[in-house]
């Protein structure tokens, strides 16, 4: 078992962190979309701000409003929002390497687009790296702050994954499925990604590992949906993570 390695990237850790960069995944979410985008333009941030939005080709008719729907929202907030169609499906990873892409901040902060992650968070997020302690920081939804009570072999379920990406990572992270990823975006110079569905959280984990990075995690609030609210991840999510991990610890 290898530790984790010191820092394999340079940073000058003199540069100011002023702009975040907040890459918004969308999938089949119109009855959410619009809450969402209000509540992550209405957070309190101490940075300049953009907001990437990818429609990964959504069928619901989330793709028809967006385009009004994000000139509503630069209008209201004088935001700075960029918007990119997928032109087909191709999974969350896909939709969030389009967004990296499309990243022009110093720091770059994953938000997931169905309500079951609290944009009020950002502060908690953001504060390890404000203060020069992190590279990396992971939310972390079963201890500290509030979470709706739900399915229970989906948390031992995550539990076990988490468990198991530790041991080949050497890491001790509690919440390695956590869609709130906060990172410097230096690291995209360093690492690049394959999986085109949920298979990004552990494939993250263990690069971001590998390459060294000052990894914190933070409480967060968690308001987790029932699979008829839209809830989209299901076990066989689970058994490929299982593959991710031993794939990209030991054949990537």
């Amino acid at each position: 078992m290898k530790l984790v390695p010191s820092r394999r990237f340079k940073i000058d850790e003199q540069k100011p962190l002023r702009k975040l960069s907040i890459v918004l995944p969308v999938y089949n979410e119109k009855a959410t979309i619009a809450a969402t985008i209000r509540r992550v333009l209405q957070s309190v941030v101490p940075l300049e701000r953009e907001l990437i939005i990818v429609d990964d080709f959504s069928r619901d008719g989330t793709r028809d409003l967006l385009p009004a729907l994000v000139e509503q929202m630069r209008a209201t907030f004088s935001a700075n929002i960029d918007l990119v169609m997928h032109e087909h499906n191709q999974g969350k990873g896909a939709a969030l390497r389009t967004g990296f892409k499309h990243a022009t901040g110093d720091v770059v902060l994953i938000q997931d687009a169905d309500l079951e992650y609290d944009p009020r968070d950002y502060p908690a997020l953001l504060e390890p790296m404000l203060e020069g302690f992190a590279d990396v920081v992971f939310g972390n939804r079963f201890h500290g702050g509030s979470h709706r009570v739900l399915y229970f072999w989906h948390y031992v379920s995550n539990q076990a994954l988490t468990s198991f990406c530790n041991m080949l990572t050497n890491l001790n992270l509690t919440d390695m499925e956590v869609g709130y990823k906060v990172f410097r975006r230096e690291i995209l110079d360093h690492l690049r990604f394959r999986s085109d569905r949920f298979g990004f959280e552990p494939e993250f984990t263990i690069k971001v590992a590998r390459l060294g990075c000052r990894i914190y995690e933070v409480p967060i609030r968690y308001h987790g949906r029932t699979y008829e609210e839209g809830k989209k991840i299901t076990w066989k999510d689970g058994v490929a993570a299982v593959w991710h991990i031993l794939r990209f610890r030991f054949f990537e």
